[in-house]
């Protein structure tokens, strides 16, 4: 009993250990994280991952308090282009799209919206946040959860970046344990992207720089 004891020990450490850094090492940058504007660094860029859309094109909840979120940061001065990434790889789904009219309908005007269409996932997105836009400092606007695992991604990935919580609402129980517990995962994968296998986003493409011309992002 006694050996099975130890043997089973060691095995939970084996695998456990290195979880529990992992996500230690996630989270050592949950400092540039913010609930308030007024905490908030000012930044050029904020940038807003997407999530679900529905088939009239609205908003997912959660996707709609990001983008009213980083609408609220541009009225207030705190960024001064926003980068919508998302999943448009088919002509009849358009996360870009549907987050832009949004803006648009709250007075953020069109030259001051950005839309990557390949943002496929979070890594992709700041990927290319860098490469592709020359994104240098940013704003992460998402939900809590999501936050922790995307600035440790752009920081990592040489972003000058804060996260900005966008929970304005609260979501339904099953959505949301389903987010966190996907992310726990997600975490692991992320830090193993970021450290280990580097991979290169799905697409890349000419550089569209943040500065320049919002028009030679739309489709």
């Amino acid at each position: 009993m006694r050996r099975w004891l130890i043997r089973f020990l060691f095995a939970f450490l084996l695998f456990a250990l290195p979880l529990w850094l992992i996500h230690r090492a996630v989270a050592s940058f949950d400092q540039h994280i913010h609930t308030s504007t007024r905490s908030l660094p000012s930044a050029y860029t904020a940038i807003v991952p997407g999530a679900k859309i529905y088939r009239d094109g609205s908003l997912s909840p959660m996707l709609e308090d990001r983008v009213v979120s980083a609408a609220k940061l541009y009225k207030e001065g705190k960024i001064h282009k926003i980068l919508l990434t998302g999943d448009h790889g088919k002509d009849k789904y358009d996360e870009v799209n549907a987050m832009r009219k949004v803006l648009r309908r709250m007075s953020v005007p069109e030259k001051d919206i950005f839309l990557d269409h390949a943002g496929f996932s979070t890594y992709d997105s700041l990927h290319r946040a860098r490469d592709i836009f020359e994104v240098k400092d940013c704003v992460i606007v998402t939900q809590r959860f999501h936050l922790s695992r995307a600035v440790y991604t752009a920081r990592k990935l040489g972003l000058t970046c804060s996260g900005f919580v966008a929970d304005r609402r609260q979501y339904t129980v099953s959505s949301h344990n389903w987010s966190k517990f996907r992310e726990f995962f997600s975490k692991i994968k992320a830090w193993l992207q970021v450290n280990i296998s580097k991979p290169k986003p799905k697409f890349l493409g000419e550089k569209i720089p943040i500065t320049g011309d919002a028009e030679l992002t739309r489709d």
